[in-house]
């Protein structure tokens, strides 16, 4: 891991044009490779676009390794790369909304394409903020990773273990909460919500803190800009009512939202995760048992 990390920051001084080309070249190997990951993308993308074909499902199979690859190596310009440089790279349309961040507690949404990072880095140019944090399960992975996303500002990183007591107190000292909603955590604080037709264990933490908190709910979404130019974040006018007095409701408008996204930029959404593993009762798995080839999770 010692050896990939500097390889990464050696790697970060080249331009992104041929970041990008190398890591669409790592995940097609990758794509060859790792039969156990091509396995369940390919079977999340059966159950989601069923309308697609085989040929047209293993297409988007392959450009999303890719992309993933690309986005592990691009992390590095992330993590290295000059404030002057990443302003240069990161296209935010509108803009960053400053103002309704500062004008009380907030929830930026920020679902799973494999870009996610420059999202927060986007954020975190202009505000600090709080988010729930996955340990990796490499230390020196993990500490290049935390220190990687807090060294613009200072942020308050909780894990899921905690709750959402600290993360409310969060919000109410003025830090928005940056939330990633859509993976399977298994169904503790989960409800059963379609996604693209399909039951999957869904967070209703997004409704709940908005609910407790009165905080508003501003989407935001990180895709690559055409042609290795960057990136793109685009955040969406904060969603009226919500949650509203139905939970599992606002889940589904939630997952609504992302599905319209994904269909936007299919090859980009996270795939390689178990977003079906945990099933509503009596209803049997949808994956074959993984082998040891996995990468690593977001998050």
């Amino acid at each position: 891991m010692r050896f990939l990390l500097a390889l990464m920051w050696l790697m970060h001084w080249l331009p992104l044009t041929w970041l990008g080309r190398l890591g669409e070249a790592t995940g097609t190997l990758l794509f060859a490779l790792m039969r156990s990951r091509r396995a369940i993308t390919l079977t999340n993308l059966r159950l989601c676009l069923p309308d697609r074909s085989d040929a047209e499902r293993k297409a988007i199979a392959k450009k999303h390794f890719q992309a993933y690859a690309r986005s592990v190596l691009e992390r590095g310009v992330l993590w290295w790369g000059s404030e002057a440089r990443l302003r240069r790279l990161i296209v935010v349309e509108p803009q960053v909304p400053l103002a309704l961040i500062q004008s009380g507690p907030t929830i930026l949404l920020c679902p799973h394409f494999v870009s996610l990072d420059v999202a927060g880095v986007a954020v975190m140019l202009e505000t600090s903020l709080c988010s729930i944090y996955t340990r990796q399960q490499s230390k020196v992975f993990d500490q290049a990773l935390r220190k990687g996303r807090t060294r613009f500002r200072p942020i308050k990183l909780f894990s899921r273990g905690e709750g959402v007591k600290p993360i409310i107190r969060a919000m109410r000292e003025g830090l928005p909460f940056f939330m990633l909603p859509d993976m399977d955590f298994g169904a503790k604080d989960a409800e059963f919500v379609s996604f693209f037709g399909n039951p999957a264990a869904t967070l209703t933490a997004p409704a709940r803190i908005a609910a407790a908190t009165g905080a508003k709910v501003i989407p935001v979404v990180a895709t690559f800009l055409p042609d290795y130019r960057g990136w793109k974040v685009k955040f969406f006018p904060p969603w009226e009512n919500y949650p509203g007095d139905d939970m599992v409701a606002a889940t589904r408008q939630m997952n609504a939202f992302i599905e319209a996204r994904v269909l936007e930029a299919p090859s980009e959404y996270f795939w390689a995760h178990k977003r079906f593993k945990t099933r509503p009762p009596g209803v049997p798995g949808v994956y074959r048992k993984a082998g040891p080839n996995t990468i690593p999770l977001q998050g």
